[in-house]
């Protein structure tokens, strides 16, 4: 019902295009994951605790695997709403409606939402629901598992590959984020 409301007024020959949005803090603080060794050896994994981050803020298309992303330096609502504009011209022929969580600066009044996008609330505690999850699990395990940064921007520098490298293969992305759910999803504005 929540979604027929939002498309009413969607013009007739205007896709529609779902999204899911997240955000995660990347840093300085690293926690240990598991790894492979030899028999009877012990990993020896570094550890470190530097109160630096930077924030990949996304946007998943489920459907068809199309990921956008902005890395910034602090989360607020002229950020939200920077990221907002940039995911609308990423997809400027359809319309958006994208689902996320109930952050501060996602459901402010001075948040900044382009024409051709409705904003959707996520239950509240239901990360579960939110396709966007499995790609940060992809991008710590892959890019940031047991790794010591010696600064800020080569957390930036990797942060920066993995998001490319996610961007650049679709078809990853729909492997980690079609869930089943959204597969039986079918939208039109008719």
């Amino acid at each position: 019902m929540i979604i027929k409301e939002a498309i009413k007024d969607v013009p007739k020959d205007m896709p529609i295009r779902i999204l899911f949005q997240d955000e995660i803090r990347c840093g300085r603080i690293n926690n240990s994951r598991r790894c492979w060794v030899p028999m009877k050896e012990r990993p020896i994994v570094s550890q470190q605790i530097v109160r630096e981050f930077v924030y990949a803020i996304g946007a998943v298309s489920p459907m068809d695997g199309k990921f956008t992303s902005l890395i910034m330096p602090w989360i607020d609502t002229e950020i939200m709403s920077i990221f907002l504009t940039h995911t609308s011209l990423e997809f400027k022929n359809d319309f958006c409606l994208m689902f996320l969580d109930k952050a501060g600066w996602h459901t402010t009044n001075e948040l900044y939402v382009p024409e051709n996008m409705k904003l959707l609330f996520l239950p509240p505690y239901s990360p579960e629901l939110n396709p966007v999850e499995p790609i940060w699990r992809y991008l710590r395990e892959n890019y940031f598992r047991n790794y010591c940064f010696s600064s800020l921007d080569e957390v930036e520098n990797i942060l920066c590959s993995g998001l490319c490298y996610l961007g650049e293969n679709p078809s990853l992305v729909f492997s980690l984020t079609c869930f089943d759910w959204i597969k039986t999803l079918s939208l039109t504005s008719k």
